[in-house]
């Protein structure tokens, strides 16, 4: 049984229909990523499995249980956490206070526990705890965003571009950390423009053209397909990261987003 699973899912804003008639499916332990132009519905679909968004039609199941109906805070409670396309951080809020915020929904013993995991995956925030978020960088938010997402204890992350307006020579920083992620037994839907990185990490994909799902597939496939990359795959390089490359990047990477932190430390 598929953790997450779409069953002929329309949505739309007012009277303009979206979404029409998506079926997809999510197993335990995947990367699986969206691809589409901008306004094919990728982050309209992400909204209304988060429930940001109600479906016009069809069944939204996850552990085989319909949520359709169910508010945003108790898909939320049900493991289904959402980082929106922009990270909509709260700006003039602390670090501490955007992390707490992710965590309303889980008890105080596991509020500590996530804590140390977000940390661990980014341990310059538990140095700027006190900081004002709007004052950081695009991808300083991101990390933010992804790491508040975490706070909830996820099994599924809804990730809606998260390299959007993030400097190139992070960005494959960002999809190794989603890669980890999924390591760590949470499963991922991606929503990204970067059709050719997002390909490279993801087990499946689904593309999106005008609302509906015109193809679906093996990433290597559709990574491997002459259709899809004369279509979508024209931005972005797929790198492979070794494990000292990696840690050179993400010393970089604390270095570029950190720099006060990081300089202090020396």
């Amino acid at each position: 049984m598929p953790l997450l699973e779409l069953k002929s899912v329309s949505v739309g804003y007012g009277r303009n229909r979206v979404l029409q008639n998506v079926n997809l499916t999510l197993a335990r332990g995947e990367i699986v990523t969206l691809l589409g132009a901008n306004g094919a519905g990728k982050s309209t679909l992400a909204k209304s499995i988060s429930g940001l968004l109600r479906n016009d039609a069809g069944t939204i199941l996850l552990d085989g249980e319909a949520i359709e109906a169910l508010p945003p805070a108790e898909r939320l409670r049900r493991g289904i956490a959402h980082v929106p396309e922009g990270r909509q951080i709260f700006a003039g809020m602390t670090v501490a206070e955007n992390l707490e915020l992710g965590a309303y929904a889980v008890s105080e013993a596991d509020h500590a526990e996530r804590l140390e995991f977000v940390w661990k995956l980014f341990p310059v925030l538990r140095e700027r705890m006190k900081d004002i978020a709007g004052n950081f960088s695009g991808g300083q938010q991101q990390m933010l965003a992804i790491g508040r997402g975490l706070m909830s204890k996820p099994k599924i992350l809804l990730l809606d571009e998260p390299s959007l307006g993030v400097a190139p020579i992070l960005v494959s920083e960002i999809f190794r950390l989603i890669t980890a992620l999924r390591a760590q037994g949470i499963t991922i839907l991606l929503a990204e423009q970067n059709a050719r990185q997002a390909l490279s990490i993801a087990d499946r994909g689904y593309v999106f053209e005008n609302g509906k799902v015109t193809l679906e597939g093996p990433a290597v496939d559709l990574l491997n397909s002459p259709d899809i990359a004369e279509r979508y795959l024209g931005m972005g390089n797929a790198t492979e990261v070794s494990g000292s490359a990696s840690d050179a990047l993400a010393g970089k990477l604390r270095t570029v987003l950190f720099p006060v932190s990081t300089q202090a430390r020396g």
